[in-house]
């Protein structure tokens, strides 16, 4: 194994536990928090996070593809969408 592999492989399981976190999150949160927090439902969220997850972990480590999707999706929800329900919520960060 050279190291290209090893750091591609690092970042992709990095990547799928960043995606599966986001992914839990947002299943444990209140179905009206996210309307009220003027975001996209929590179905929507489930599957755009769920959809990522999949990917980054059944595509190889070579196809960066998988891991741009997860980190985009889990991205966007742990910087835009989960600090607002938290807000919403009452809870601390």
């Amino acid at each position: 194994m050279n190291l290209v592999f090893i750091v591609l492989l690092v970042l992709q399981i990095a990547i799928f536990l960043m995606t599966l976190y986001a992914f839990v999150h947002a299943a444990i949160q209140r179905p009206d928090a996210y309307t009220a927090a003027d975001k996209m439902t929590k179905p929507v969220w489930l599957t755009i996070l769920g959809v990522a997850t999949v990917l980054t972990l059944l595509l190889p480590a070579q196809s960066v593809l998988g891991m741009i999707i997860g980190a985009c999706a889990a991205g966007v929800y742990l910087v835009d969408v989960r600090p607002k329900l938290l807000e919403i919520q009452g809870k601390s960060r």
